[in-house]
Order: C-alpha cells, then structure tokens, then sequence
C-alpha cells in the first residue's frame, strides 16, 4: 500500500539507521525572492490552510507560489496608490504646499491600499 507523499509521486530513500525518510531533495525549487506580503501568505497558510500549505511545501510549489504572491502584491500596492493618489488629488504641488498634508494622505492611501492587497491576495 503506498503512502500519500508516494501517491503524489514522492519517493523514500533508507538511511543508514535502516529507516526510510522522504526524499524532500527531489523537487527543484525557485531561489525565493518574497518579501512582506509573501511572508503574510506563508503564515496564513501555514495557520488557516495547512492542507494546503503541506501540499505546496512536499510538490516544491512553495517557493514559487509565495514569490509569485509577493510580487502580485507590490504591483497591485503601487497601481492602487498610484490610482488613489491621482482621484484624490495628491501630487507634488500639494507636497511642496503643505508637507504635513500631503504626509497623512499618503498614509491613508497606502494603508487603504494595503486593506484591498490583504484583503484580495493574502487572505483568500
């Protein structure tokens, strides 16, 4: 009767104590590159999703899904400010006007951006 980790086509090797151990080695991962909201996904994973986040982890998918996650993420960030930035009017003359000003707009914007990015990406 094969295993589950053999059925989704892993394989054992025998150690020298006489016992076998899953051969993790034999999948190739991508160099990860994931910051912040990779990060966020892992632990998600990880703490809501373990099913899941095992399966990943043993068909060497991790790696690539939490970079591929991560740089959604950013580039969703900067589209959103960007956008944000430009329906509320937040530019440099605002900047060079009132500093103050333009510094908690901004903070909105990226925390309201951030909200959407968590929300869409991280969490689902």
């Amino acid at each position: 009767m094969q295993s589950t980790y053999e059925r989704m086509g892993g394989i054992y090797t025998l150690g020298a104590d006489g016992m076998y151990y899953p051969d993790l080695a034999v999948y190739e991962e991508e160099e990860p590159h994931y910051g912040k909201y990779g990060r966020m996904r892992k632990a998600f994973l990880k703490e809501h999703h373990a099913g899941l986040y095992s399966s990943l982890l043993l068909t060497g998918k991790l790696t690539s899904h939490l970079n591929e996650i991560d740089d959604a993420a950013n580039d969703r960030m900067e589209l959103l400010v960007q956008q944000m930035q430009k329906r509320q009017h937040i530019d440099e003359a605002l900047k060079a006007r009132d500093q103050m000003t333009w510094v908690g707009a901004m903070n909105n914007i990226r925390n309201a951006a951030e909200e959407v990015v968590l929300e869409q990406l991280i969490y689902s």
